[in-house]
């Protein structure tokens, strides 16, 4: 007869986790499901009471889950902030699509008016 299998614990706690990448964050972390597949949720804190960001990270990419104490964590997560959006990202400031329209219609610049509407 084969033993039975112990019910899985999920892993919920205070961390410093690492991914492939040379990611490093510290936070609160704990198993969720997300589409049928399981991701760890990190939550980073920021100074005080409010939160920095949630993250939803697949565990493939994880190299390193220390557990350790929420001080510990807090002060990697300050030390270590993550940036969810680039500014290579993000659409160019409004005036900027503004002169490349201009410079579409009128390429010398000589017109007063250049825009057909």
């Amino acid at each position: 007869m084969l033993p039975e299998k112990a019910p899985e614990q999920k892993f919920e706690g205070w961390v410093i986790l690492e991914q492939l990448g040379h990611k490093r964050l510290g936070g609160y972390v704990r198993e969720e499901t997300i589409a049928g597949r399981g991701f760890l949720r990190i939550d980073i804190p920021d100074e005080g009471e409010k939160m920095q960001a949630t993250q939803f990270i697949n565990p493939d990419t994880i190299y390193c889950i220390t557990p350790v104490t929420e001080p510990m964590a807090r002060a990697v997560a300050l030390r270590n902030k993550p940036t969810p959006v680039e500014r290579w990202e993000l659409p160019a400031p409004e005036p900027a699509r503004r002169q490349q329209r201009l410079a579409m219609f009128d390429p010398d610049g000589d017109e007063e008016n250049p825009e057909p509407f």
